[in-house]
């Protein structure tokens, strides 16, 4: 019997407005080292939607074949402990093409399924600690989705941030210790009527944006058209828009590839303190951020230098979530305005 061919997933390109939020989903898988996008939004506005269709356009990957952290066999430097034994052994390392994958942890996880576990009985019998990996492990060199958040203990907040700003994850028990490589894209989303995150977890996502229902009525109507096509016919529609998906595929490709060569003069990092000074943020993540992003924003239109217009546009995903004193909803509206008096 022939089989079905799958679903095909809602194709990003297919999404209706929401343009910050996909730009800012965009820029992370160009530069995971942005550090995240936190999305904040009511219910039904296509934020799980569109992180599942993001990874669709990412390039396939070159993986090692049976390694749990599906390390790439071309990066020697970084390879797990395993994959790095094993070849100094003189072994090969068996490998195979992937399509990046959206690992999700769900809201009730544990740390130990977040982190993974060490096993203390086989270390003190056997000399030796087995290693259980968790979701931390399986994210690496993917996208790691986290839905609600803002539900999540804070503890385990910590934990996958640090990750994700380590590139490395560390698990110990008593004297006992197993690292491994972390890289992943990091996206969050929040519904703000269930709760907010505390002001020092909020600010260690590296962009965030908010969104809202769509409030022009063509648009409206044109998601109503879009998602009744999508469910008559899935394979069809999302034929439609195969090559404006591969446009966008291609041009994340290219950006990555440009990205190292972008480069940027005085003038630009005079901008970039002058707006975090200016708009009260604390600290220097903020400064580090928005570099990054306006760095990345260059690299996606193809130019080698960044421009003062860069570093305002990246203002307005990677600052909102770090002003003082002012609702997260109402900063974005008059954030622009205040950029041009600076």
């Amino acid at each position: 019997m022939p089989q079905t061919a799958p679903t095909p997933l809602y194709p990003f390109a297919a999404l209706v407005g929401q343009e910050q939020m996909k730009l800012a989903l965009i820029i992370n898988v160009v530069n995971p080292r942005v550090g995240g996008v936190l999305i904040r939004g009511e219910k039904g506005t296509a934020k799980s939607t569109a992180v599942r269709a993001l990874a669709q356009l990412l390039p396939r990957q070159q993986v090692v074949s049976d390694c749990a952290y599906a390390c790439d066999p071309d990066d020697l430097g970084a390879l797990c402990q395993e994959c790095a034994r094993r070849l100094a052994a003189g072994d090969d390392l068996p490998s195979e093409e992937r399509q990046v994958r959206v690992v999700e942890l769900p809201v009730g996880a544990t740390e130990d399924r977040l982190l993974g576990t060490l096993d203390l009985e086989s270390a003190l019998s056997e000399g030796e600690a087995r290693f259980q990996p968790g979701i931390l492990a399986a994210a690496n060199r993917q996208v790691l989705y986290v839905d609600e958040v803002n539900l999540l203990d804070d503890h385990l907040v910590d934990a996958l941030l640090d990750a994700a700003a380590m590139g490395v994850n560390t698990v110990e028990r008593e004297s006992i210790s197993v690292s491994h490589p972390s890289n992943f894209t990091l996206v969050g989303t929040m519904n703000p009527e269930e709760g907010e995150l505390r002001p020092q977890l909020t600010d260690r996502f590296g962009l965030c944006v908010q969104v809202v229902g769509l409030s022009d009525p063509a648009q409206r109507q044109e998601v109503i058209r879009r998602r009744l096509a999508y469910e008559a016919d899935p394979h069809g529609f999302a034929k439609q828009y195969l090559e404006e998906g591969r446009q966008m595929a291609e041009r994340i490709e290219s950006a990555r590839k440009l990205l190292p060569k972008v480069q940027h003069g005085p003038e630009i990092l005079d901008r970039v303190v002058a707006v975090t000074l200016g708009l009260g943020v604390d600290g220097h993540r903020g400064d580090l951020t928005l570099l990054k992003t306006a760095l990345t924003l260059a690299a996606l239109e193809a130019r080698e230098s960044v421009t003062i217009a860069d570093v305002d546009r990246a203002a307005l995903l990677a600052l909102p979530h770090r002003l003082r004193r002012r609702p997260l909803a109402e900063m974005e509206f008059d954030l622009a305005d205040r950029l041009k008096r600076i």
